[in-house]
């Protein structure tokens, strides 16, 4: 059973997995609604705080990665700029989840300017909420599905 959790943190851990698909795959496969928000959070969290904390390491590689490939940006890259223009940290953080990912939006947020504790504030709040959301849709929609 614990290998089932450890499989909900590294899921939640993995960008583009993220949570709005572990989640909902733990709760469906059975195991304690609670226990899966909780580790899908902390799973999420944890590479998320990593990229806040090394992202002017990250930032450097990253340029030294795409020096003269003259790489284009992704559609990533501009849905989070759109957001960003429209709603700001807070915004681009609290949709990022179901729009960009928690990294692609916190990567961006602190590429355009946001500061680091900002940036792990907002994306606090946004993974919290989002886990909760994930997690208390999932649980009902299934409850509904399954009763007789």
């Amino acid at each position: 059973m614990i290998v089932n959790y450890f499989l909900v943190f590294l899921g939640a851990a993995i960008p583009w997995l993220e949570l709005g698909l572990v989640i909902p795959l733990g709760i469906i496969s059975g195991m304690n609604p609670v226990a899966v928000i909780i580790v899908g959070f902390v799973g999420n969290m944890a590479t998320v705080l990593a990229l806040i904390i090394g992202y002017d390491k990250f930032k450097l590689w990253l340029a030294k990665r795409n020096e003269g490939k003259g790489k284009k940006e992704s559609k990533r890259s501009e849905r989070a700029k759109v957001l960003w223009n429209k709603y700001g940290l807070p915004g681009m953080l609290l949709l990022g989840p179901i729009l960009i990912g928690t990294h692609v939006a916190a990567f961006i947020g602190m590429t355009l300017g946001a500061s680091k504790v900002k940036t792990l504030l907002w994306s606090t709040i946004s993974i919290g909420v989002w886990a909760i959301i994930f997690g208390l849709v999932t649980s009902l929609g299934f409850d509904f599905f399954v009763r007789d």
